[in-house]
């Protein structure tokens, strides 16, 4: 099940928010070689060139879609110092060799703890919901060409990456000033705040983080099958659920793509159909963004059984793309470029301009 490499970091590649990229020369198995590896210092200790790292190469050696990365499990040879004594007794990554304990925002030693146990309801905070981590910067976009002056919360789902460090997107765009802050849910970890449910996650956003507007979405890495409910975007349908049981305003960006070579992507993903469609069992605005033909024809046909369940928007995209030339963090998905699927941005734009359109004036 995992495939153990040991190392020697012979370079420090790059540095962001609770992540460093290394180069490691692995010797054996023959022939030996030099692979790009990410390590997250408050899990591992921060590694410097000469350092003996244990790696983990399992998803490398397959090509499956971690970035290209060997992931740093330990530095077996200098051992981080024990963390100080501090409040915190939430674990993430329970029961894997990784879990750590952390402070969340929700538990009893936390100085929000009381905040928390009084707070039920979002009061009416529009909330994107998303499939992809790859849409994060375009909603923000769209929230920006909309209200740039909005407090803007990343709530991660634990349906991707687990570590939030490994998004450079958060990082950048927390540094650019469009994220006011994050929280990470479930087994995720790695936000501003840590929180035990989504749930509890969005509530913090609110109350805590005072946000104007949350976008759900999961980390990067979504996993996916092929089958009709093997997919971690199911979620998203459970999100739209949350928001509504607190009194959120639940806003589900479509993932839309012509560009997509799978047909089951094609259009309007089933992802989208699949958690708006059946999972989401409570009212959310539903955006659709105004696409030229033949594809706006296409996306109109396939959420049109949307319409029983949910109140469908259509969302025009005038300066829309501008908004999203103008964003700090670079859009990639599935490692195609803002020019090579428009159509995708444009629909996460869309969603998260309507939602800015929401807040009070």
């Amino acid at each position: 099940m995992i495939t153990w490499r040991r190392g020697e970091v012979t370079a420090i590649r790059r540095a962001w928010r609770g992540a460093v990229e290394v180069t490691v020369a692995v010797p054996e198995p023959e022939p030996a070689r030099e692979l790009r590896a990410i390590a997250y210092p408050l899990l591992t200790g921060e590694p410097v060139v000469g350092d003996t790292v244990l790696l983990n190469t399992t998803a490398q050696d397959m090509g499956l879609g971690t970035g290209g990365y060997a992931l740093v499990v330990a530095l077996p040879e200098r051992l981080p110092a024990d963390p100080p004594k501090g409040p915190g007794h939430v674990v993430k990554a329970r029961y894997t060799p990784m879990q750590a304990v952390v402070l969340g925002v929700d538990e009893q030693d936390s100085p929000h703890h009381q905040m928390l146990c009084d707070a039920d309801s979002l009061e009416g905070m529009p909330v994107v919901v998303a499939d992809l981590h790859s849409a994060l910067p375009a909603v923000c976009a769209g929230i920006r060409a909309a209200r740039p002056d909005a407090r803007v919360v990343y709530v991660m789902t634990d349906g991707g990456t687990l570590p939030l460090w490994f998004s450079m997107t958060v990082d950048t765009l927390r540094e650019h000033g469009w994220l006011a802050g994050s929280v990470t849910v479930g087994q995720a970890l790695g936000g501003d705040l840590e929180a035990v449910t989504l749930h509890t996650g969005l509530l913090a956003a609110r109350h805590v983080q005072r946000a104007d507007i949350a976008i759900v979405a999961q980390g990067p890495g979504n996993l996916g099958t092929g089958t009709p409910w093997g997919f971690s975007g199911v979620a998203a349908g459970e999100a739209v659920n949350a928001i509504a049981t607190l009194g959120g305003r639940p806003v589900a960006s479509l993932r839309i793509s012509d560009a997509d070579a799978r047909e089951r992507h094609q259009g309007v993903s089933h992802h989208s159909l699949t958690a708006y469609g059946r999972v989401a069992l409570a009212r959310a605005d539903v955006i659709v963004p105004r696409l030229p033909e033949p594809l706006g024809a296409r996306v109109a046909a396939d959420v049109a059984p949307l319409r029983a369940r949910h109140d469908v928007r259509i969302v025009d995209v005038d300066g829309l793309d501008t908004a999203l030339r103008s964003s700090p963090a670079r859009l990639s998905t599935m490692g195609r470029s803002l020019d090579a699927d428009h159509a995708y941005f444009l629909a996460a734009a869309a969603a998260g301009h309507y939602a800015a359109n929401l807040l009070p004036t």
